[in-house]
């Protein structure tokens, strides 16, 4: 019998069943708020406006899509936050996780997913829930009453982002954020490519051989790079000023930033050895990494870019192995809208101004899937207990998700607040007078033991055996 940590465990109750939750967005934050407030007996209506209203990045109206990269990054929950953040959301009976390990793909140490199957059963799962009901409708202003979770991410609606910001008094902060392409498996010459995780990462060899590689020698690596500087790019609208989240920098900008960024960056050559001519070293790789379960489609890695598509297709197939890729889906560049919630949110996600109405997700400033969903999950409980009249205790900030939600809820500088993916730098120093003298991995080990064993206490009060 396994030991499930999560109030939501719970019967529902003719009391939670007296409240009804709204939230609007069917991403990664709200679909996690959904299954975390109907199981605790709340009704909960989800408002998605796809597909009738569509957006820049989405292909379908399914819930949970993911639109850029298929990976929730590291599965290493000792020595990686964000690891750390898959396990406590496990604990927690989370819906994204629970359905992204249901539907992995090998990725060597990362957690990458089947994109469209995932979607798909987030979408089943949710539409199956007694106390979860889907309207396909756009909201395009705040609601006066009732108790609802704004998660609509990054690409919130015009309307419904002009409504945000005239409440707030003040312009909503933004990022721009880039798409990276996904080519056709069979396109790429396997002559020139060859199958390899970093450092041979992955217990299995279908694993171990979840990349294509492509290399690069200097000649080519200098041309490419000259090609990239010089390629035609999507120029912004007049009055578009916001930076770039640095997690998801186009390369474009990357490769301004000086001619060995990348080689030392998303095109790095260590830990991998070209199968074809393995006595010489490339000067650069160009890693593709699995995106779909049948092994047909492969997303260029960290190739997020904003140059225009003629000029992508040009680019791109100067790459060794790439001369004749064909793609399944090109990069691209959208706006992303976030608000300063260390000035705008309480301790509890909700608007200062209207405490009716909560924020989770990245439109919180968390950057990251993981993340999103992470604080839709807190959203979803921190509105069951105010409904329902239970005592939530804070969440630990020892914790991946209490480092999070106190960094966006008033640990942050408001004046430079940007976008933030969870990380070791956001939690408190670890106790005792050794410990700043540790290396790095007894560090990091420390801070995870730490924090499952907080995170476990935070949970146990509530515990119930699942069945």
């Amino acid at each position: 019998m396994v030991r499930v940590f999560s109030f939501l465990r719970m019967r529902p109750t003719s009391r939670g069943m007296q409240h009804t939750l709204n939230i609007i967005g069917g991403g990664m934050a709200g679909s996690e708020a959904a299954w975390q407030a109907a199981n605790a007996g709340l009704r909960v209506i989800i408002h998605e406006m796809r597909p009738k209203v569509a957006t820049f990045a989405h292909r379908t109206g399914n819930l949970g899509e993911m639109v850029c990269s298929n990976s929730f990054r590291s599965d290493d929950h000792e020595q990686n936050a964000v690891g750390l953040l898959h396990w406590e959301m496990m604990q927690a009976n989370g819906l994204i996780m629970q359905t992204a390990y249901k539907h992995r793909l090998p990725a060597g140490g990362a957690l990458a997913v089947d994109r469209d199957p995932f979607a798909e059963s987030v979408t089943a799962a949710l539409k199956a829930h007694p106390n979860i009901s889907v309207s396909y409708d756009e909201i395009t202003a705040l609601p006066e009453d009732g108790h609802w979770i704004i998660a609509t991410g990054p690409l919130t609606s015009g309307a419904l982002a002009e409504a945000i910001q005239k409440e707030t008094g003040s312009e909503a902060l933004a990022f721009f954020d880039a798409i990276a392409p996904i080519v056709y498996h069979d396109s790429v010459n396997m002559d020139v490519a060859w199958m390899q995780s970093r450092y041979d990462k992955g217990e299995t060899i279908e694993e171990q051989t979840a990349y294509l590689n492509c290399p690069m020698t200097k000649v080519q690596y200098e041309a490419f790079i000259d090609a990239l500087l010089e390629a035609d790019k999507t120029e912004f609208k007049k009055g578009e000023t916001a930076g770039y989240f640095d997690g998801c920098l186009p390369i474009e900008v990357m490769a301004e930033r000086g001619r060995e960024t990348l080689r030392f960056g998303p095109m790095k050559p260590v830990g991998l050895t070209n199968a074809h001519d393995p006595l010489n070293k490339p000067y650069a790789v160009v890693q593709l990494r699995r995106d779909n379960a049948l092994g047909t489609l492969y997303n260029i890695v960290g190739f997020q870019t904003k140059m225009k598509y003629g000029a992508q297709k040009a680019v791109f197939s100067m790459i060794p192995g790439l001369e004749d890729a064909e793609f399944a889906r090109l990069g691209g560049i959208h706006r992303n809208t976030f608000i300063n919630s260390p000035t705008l949110l309480d301790d509890q996600m909700r608007l200062r101004s209207r405490p009716n109405i909560r924020f989770a997700g990245q439109i919180t400033g968390v950057e990251g899937y993981v993340e999103s969903a992470a604080m839709g999950l807190l959203a979803g409980r921190m509105a069951v207990a105010e409904l329902t009249g239970q005592t939530l205790d804070p969440v630990p900030n020892t914790t991946a998700m209490g480092a999070l939600v106190t960094h966006i809820t008033g640990g942050a500088e408001a004046k430079t607040f940007q976008p933030m993916n969870v990380n070791f730098g956001l939690f408190p120093p670890l106790d005792g007078v050794k410990a700043g003298r540790r290396g790095r991995k007894d560090r990091y080990k420390g801070y995870t033991d730490r924090a499952k064993a907080d995170w476990q206490t935070w949970l146990a009060p509530k515990a119930q055996a699942a069945e």
